[in-house]
C-alpha cells in the first residue's frame, strides 16, 4: 500500500480555514502520516489531533502559527490512539493554557458530547461522536464548508481497522447522514466526496461479512471454522504475511455474526460454525 500513496507536502493550505499539518511519522498503519488540521481564520486557532509528538511535527507547528500570526487555544483529539494524541505535551508546552477537549477525557482533557459545538474566528466545529475503530472515537463537522473531519473511521486511503464491527458499521451511516461533501481523514489525503466513499466503506464491510456467511453455511456437517482457515480462502490472493492482521477482522465479523444469530462460538476453542438459514436486517444489502 505504501508505494502507491501520493506525496503530500509537510504543511497544505487546503481551505482559507483549514491548514494540513503532517505528524512526521510514516509508516505501514500512518500512510503518509497522522494529519493534524489547524482551523480557523484568526489569531486563536484551534487544533485537531496532536500527532504522534515527534520533533519535526512541533516545529512544523511552530512555523505555521508564526506565519498565521497565531496560537493554538484549543484541540479535539479524535481518538486515544498514540499517534493521535502523543503531541499534546509539545502544544501544552508551547500554549499553557491550551484547552483540551477529548470523549472519555484522560487527566487534564475536558469531555465533549454529541453534536457538541464550539464556535471560532471563522469557523463552526461540531462533534459528532462515532466509536468503533474505538470506543472514545469522534468525528468533527465543519460547519461553514459541510466538511467533516474523519479521524480513523474513514481514511483518504484504503480501509480502516475497526475494535467492533456493529458500532463501526452504525457509526458510520451516521457520519454519512452528516450530509458533508468534503472529508478531513486522520490519514491520506482529502476525500472530496465523503459521502460516496462511506458507502463504498459499508459495502465492503458488507461484503466480507457475506464471504464469512458463505464460508460458514456451505460446510460440509456444519463444521466449525477457525478465523485462520477462513481468512486463507477470502485472502488466498493477499501475501501470507498479511494474513494475521486479517484474522483480527474476520473475528471482528465472527463475532458480530454470533451476535445477530447467524453464527455460534465453539466453547472450548477460538472455531465457529454456521447457525442460522436466515440473515438478520443488519447482514442485508
Amino acid at each position: 500500500m505504501a508505494s502507491n500513496l501520493i506525496t503530500l507536502p509537510d504543511i497544505q493550505r487546503l481551505s482559507n480555514r483549514v491548514i494540513r499539518i503532517l505528524g512526521a511519522n510514516p509508516g505501514k498503519f500512518t500512510l503518509q502520516g497522522t494529519n493534524t488540521y489547524l482551523v480557523g481564520t484568526g489569531a486563536r486557532r484551534w487544533l485537531i489531533d496532536t500527532g504522534e509528538g515527534t520533533t519535526k511535527w512541533f516545529d512544523l507547528l511552530k512555523h505555521v502559527l508564526t506565519s498565521e500570526r497565531a496560537t493554538v487555544e484549543a484541540a479535539i483529539l479524535t481518538h486515544w490512539h498514540r499517534d493521535h494524541v502523543g503531541g499534546v505535551s509539545d502544544l501544552i508546552s508551547l500554549s499553557p493554557d491550551v484547552k483540551v477537549y477529548k470523549h472519555q477525557p484522560g487527566p487534564r482533557e475536558l469531555d465533549v458530547e454529541d453534536n457538541q459545538t464550539f464556535n471560532l474566528e471563522g469557523a463552526t466545529l461540531r462533534v459528532v461522536l462515532s466509536p468503533g475503530h474505538t470506543t472514545d472515537h469522534v468525528a468533527v463537522v465543519l460547519e461553514e464548508e459541510k466538511a467533516i473531519f474523519t479521524g480513523d473511521s474513514v481514511l483518504g486511503h484504503g480501509t480502516a481497522v475497526f475494535e467492533e464491527l456493529g458500532t463501526y458499521l452504525l457509526s458510520l451511516q451516521k457520519m454519512s447522514n452528516q450530509f458533508c461533501n468534503r472529508a478531513y481523514p486522520g490519514h491520506g489525503d482529502i476525500i472530496e466526496d465523503c459521502r460516496a466513499r462511506i458507502a463504498e466503506y459499508i459495502q465492503h464491510r458488507y461484503q466480507r461479512e457475506h464471504q464469512v456467511i458463505e464460508i460458514l453455511s456451505s460446510a460440509p456437517g456444519n463444521e466449525f471454522w477457525s478465523p485462520e482457515q477462513i481468512v486463507k480462502i477470502i485472502y488466498k490472493d493477499v501475501p501470507n504475511n498479511l494474513h494475521l492482521a486479517a484474522e483480527r477482522g474476520v473475528l471482528l465479523i465472527l463475532k458480530k455474526l454470533e451476535l445477530d444469530g447467524i453464527a455460534v462460538k465453539e466453547s472450548s476453542t477460538n472455531r465457529w460454525r454456521y447457525q442460522n438459514t436466515k440473515l438478520s436486517p443488519q447482514t442485508e444489502v
